[in-house]
């Protein structure tokens, strides 16, 4: 008697579906380059955020004279490396001998703490004022793409300088100092104020766009209120150009405010900063090189990383790149 094989079942196909974000996640870790960057500018923000405890663990801090028994009678420390030593790591500050180490420590704190609180200023008014003209249009399209345009057509470096100074002397007297507390809350107003419109205007086209989708139409046919609709339809959209918008604001915030600090009005002499090492540091560069040297390169390391990483972040929202 013949036997008869019955074929084995298959086993069902089980299809797993991906969320947006996970898909951009697989992206992102695709991609070394963006990885490596991510680690790199996260490596930056736990030093600032880190600065009194890797102050405490050094055994210096920012602002007290170590290193000035070191220096010649013209104030410079020893060449050709400016005095770096098992004692001072990266040297001796020029003409008062501080610590540079710890200075470019705390400047990484003063930097990224005035960029990352003006970037979440402006891109606040940015989202407000892109969806308000992008949705509402008519007269409130008309004005804000005015006051944008104005704010746009301005020399912003130039008004940075001007700015700063006006707001500090509506503050306080000419006799008397300008506080730190009270330059450091100008910068990030200032940077703020200064910063939206770009952001505001790329949102408001994106938000142009969606509020003509069927989504946003079967909503209002719904009877949904433009509340709802802005926050429930149109916001979860924006994410992705939030992010990236926000990614590339924050390194350009740290070089302007570095510059204002090489200009003369960042935050002052007794405050680590990069700008005004640069400023030192161009001054004396011709005897102590490593002075101008470090602030430079941690600078340009930390821009380019987090520009690298931006773009990563950028390529792996993107809904046309291919695969996941």
């Amino acid at each position: 008697m013949a036997t008869v094989v019955l074929p084995e079942t298959a086993e069902p196909t089980v299809t797993i579906g991906l969320s947006p974000g996970r898909i951009a996640w697989r992206r992102f870790k695709r991609n070394r380059t963006g990885v490596f960057c991510f680690f790199v500018s996260a490596t930056f923000f736990i030093i600032a955020a880190t600065a009194p405890l890797i102050s405490l663990a050094y055994g210096k801090n920012a602002h007290e004279r170590y290193g000035y028994r070191l220096l010649d009678a013209s104030g410079y420390p020893p060449p050709p490396t400016g005095g770096m030593s098992p004692e001072f790591w990266l040297g001796i500050e020029p003409g008062l001998g501080r610590d540079v180490f710890m200075q470019l420590v705390f400047g990484i704190r003063t930097s990224l703490a005035i960029a990352l609180i003006a970037t979440v200023g402006l891109m606040l008014i940015g989202i407000t004022v892109g969806i308000a003209a992008g949705y509402l249009g008519g007269r409130t399209d008309y004005w804000a793409g005015r006051v944008i345009d104005v704010l746009l057509a301005f020399p912003s470096q130039l008004m940075l300088i001007a700015l700063v100074p006006v707001v500090d002397s509506m503050l306080v007297g000419p006799e008397e100092a300008t506080p730190t507390w009270l330059r450091f809350a100008t910068l990030c107003i200032v940077l703020t104020a200064l910063g939206w419109a770009g952001s505001a205007r790329i949102l408001r086209s994106q938000v142009l766009s969606l509020r003509e989708r069927e989504f946003v139409e079967a909503a209002k046919v719904s009877g949904a209120s433009p509340a709802r609709i802005i926050f429930r339809e149109i916001l979860p959209n924006l994410w992705s150009p939030i992010i990236v918008l926000a990614t590339w604001q924050l390194p350009i915030l740290v070089g302007v405010e570095a510059g204002l600090g090489f200009l003369g009005v960042g935050l002052g002499p007794d405050v680590p900063d990069w700008g005004r090492m640069f400023l030192e540091g161009v001054q004396y560069y011709h005897l102590d090189f490593p002075y101008l040297l470090w602030p430079g390169l941690a600078m340009l390391i930390f821009i380019v990383c987090f520009n690298l990483m931006g773009d990563a972040i950028r390529d792996a929202l993107d809904p046309k790149t291919k695969g996941l």
